[in-house]
């Protein structure tokens, strides 16, 4: 699949099957989330890849029938941004690991893996952070949910880009 064929048909799934993502094909998409733009090559991404106890204290943190909601896919990644305490840093490198978690979702989809990106309150939460091992140093990015399709999603139309850009002198 070329590039440009798996950003235009990559589709946020909320539907999986319920055999996990072998190890080594996660360890392959985090290895090329490696390759993302990061001024000064910090590499400031960090993922943790949840099983079941560290998806429970999770699930524990949050809101009555959390579970149900973070269990969706068979395999969950969260992404997260060390910081530096330096805020133009700190920007770019929470910028950096977004395309990183860019990089996971289409190279999981050339591999015909669904996956959906979600930023679900409870690790916005200070207590959701901790349960996975987030530290105070790291800003939250990503849920990350990978496993086989049961469907393909819908397309849905975009707009034209006349509508969002604008050449200027």
């Amino acid at each position: 699949m070329d590039a440009e064929n798996a950003i235009r048909s990559r589709r946020t799934h909320k539907r999986f099957g319920s055999q996990p993502v072998p190890r080594e094909v996660v360890e392959e998409l985090l290895e090329l989330a490696r390759w993302a733009p990061n001024h000064h090559l910090t590499e400031p991404w960090r993922f943790r890849v949840l099983g079941p106890e560290s998806l429970a204290r999770l699930a524990a943190t949050g809101m009555p029938g959390e579970l149900d909601k973070l269990s969706r896919a068979p395999t969950l990644v969260v992404a997260t941004a060390k910081l530096t305490g330096d805020e133009h840093q700190n920007h770019e490198d929470v910028l950096a690991t977004a395309c990183a978690v860019y990089i996971v979702l289409l190279a999981a989809h050339a591999r015909g893996l669904a996956s959906y990106w979600r930023t679900p309150r409870v690790l916005q939460s200070r207590e959701g952070q901790a349960a996975v091992g987030i530290g105070e140093d790291e800003e939250f990015v990503a849920l990350i949910h990978l496993g086989p399709p049961v469907d393909e999603p819908g397309s849905k139309g975009r707009r034209p880009p006349a509508d969002y850009v604008e050449f200027l002198d």
